[in-house]
């Protein structure tokens, strides 16, 4: 049997708007602006390490090539020319609401270039006007189809009574997804599994919102950044995907999801092949090999298909992975617009590849229903 998708519900659970400073700023009182822009520059000095000039020149040397300047990641990708390169529907809503008419796409789950968890813990006096300005600045975005642009408010992790607080603000408003930090240690803090975090996993449970970890800069992967030899960095980009392994492991084995069994976690962009691979193994380590994980009482696996969820773009594969080991209600297709990656506008076409001989029911889950069910949409 063959499934088509042609007419049937697409929902992108992943994709990215580039909200500008001073969008933000105009919804923050202006005393607090210059400790904005601080804290944007020492963000902004910090990414200055991804710049691997040192070993990119040696390699073009011993390859015969003329040398050139260091670029950031972000540059490099700036560089790079694909159909969804320079779209307006980057920054305008309204462009944005074309573009998915034009691939048959109904509602996109849409993440903001900006992370701005990275700095607003950095500000001492403002960073929870400026959580609140930046949030409605997101929302503002979505706002003129608040049903198809699902924008996921940002949570500072750094004050826990803040970050509830910012949580049952963003229910109340009828935001339906929220964004976290991947790693906290990045930001100095402590992993997720512990204690510290308890009340907020209970406000988010309670408040049945998903909890989105977008894959990315990963300041761990710095030191393999600047080694990569290669001119847009495709030595490090995968790894960021793979790094992804450690906060499936502290979610899992660190025993979130044994304490708070109903939180929902999607973790974006890390693909699905090798998540399979993961899940195999931590299980292997269990019922083989003799690890101890005191924190849960059944298999990781168990706590995958319980409680995340991953998304994938053009990827081989993807059903099979999911009955074998990821379960078919957790994986979720994604465009990635307007990244390089980015199926636009060919969406349908390439999600009818993937789905090409599945049975229909489980063609939908993949490619609407199981966003449909962890952003709650109609």
């Amino acid at each position: 049997m063959t499934t088509t998708v042609t007419g049937k519900r697409l929902i992108s659970a992943d994709d990215h708007v580039d909200l500008s400073h001073d969008k933000i700023k105009s919804h923050l009182a202006s005393k607090h602006h210059g400790e904005y822009d601080d804290a944007v520059t020492r963000f902004r000095s910090g990414m200055k390490s991804m710049v691997s000039a040192e070993a990119n020149q040696l390699w073009r040397e011993q390859q015969g090539l003329p040398a050139e300047q260091g670029r950031s990641l972000l540059s490099a990708m700036q560089d790079r020319h694909h159909p969804a390169s320079g779209r307006q529907g980057h920054t305008d809503a309204l462009a944005r609401l074309e573009d998915m008419d034009t691939d048959g796409v109904q509602a996109s789950s849409t993440y903001c270039e900006v992370s701005a968890f990275r700095y607003l813990y950095t500000l001492k006096d403002g960073w929870r006007e400026a959580t609140r300005a930046f949030n409605t600045t997101l929302a503002e975005w979505a706002s003129p189809a608040p049903d198809r642009l699902i924008v996921s408010y940002q949570i500072p992790i750094h004050d826990i009574e803040g970050a509830v607080a910012e949580v049952r603000k963003a229910a109340e408003e009828g935001c339906k997804s929220l964004q976290l930090p991947v790693f906290p240690t990045e930001l100095g803090l402590a992993d997720y599994w512990d204690s510290r975090y308890d009340p907020l996993w209970t406000a988010i449970q309670d408040s049945g919102l998903p909890i989105c970890l977008h894959i990315g800069l990963n300041t761990q992967l710095d030191g393999l950044a600047q080694r990569d030899p290669t001119p847009q960095k495709g030595i490090f980009v995968p790894m960021v995907a793979l790094a992804a392994a450690e906060a499936f492991g502290m979610w899992i084995m660190g025993g979130v999801f044994e304490r708070f069994p109903e939180l929902k976690v999607v973790v974006v962009e890390p693909g699905v092949g090798w998540v399979s691979w993961w899940l195999y193994t931590v299980d292997d380590m269990v019922t083989r090999q003799g690890y101890e994980f005191p924190a849960i009482s059944k298999l990781p696996s168990h706590y995958f298909r319980q409680n995340v969820y991953v998304t994938f773009i053009d990827e081989p594969d993807v059903i099979r992975h999911a009955h074998d080991r990821l379960g078919i209600e957790n994986v979720m297709w994604s465009s990635d617009y307007p990244h390089p990656v980015s199926s636009w506008p060919n969406s349908r076409s390439i999600a009818e590849e993937i789905v090409a001989s599945v049975p229909e029911k489980e063609a939908e889950l993949v490619l609407y229903g199981n966003a449909a069910r962890v952003w709650n949409l109609s």
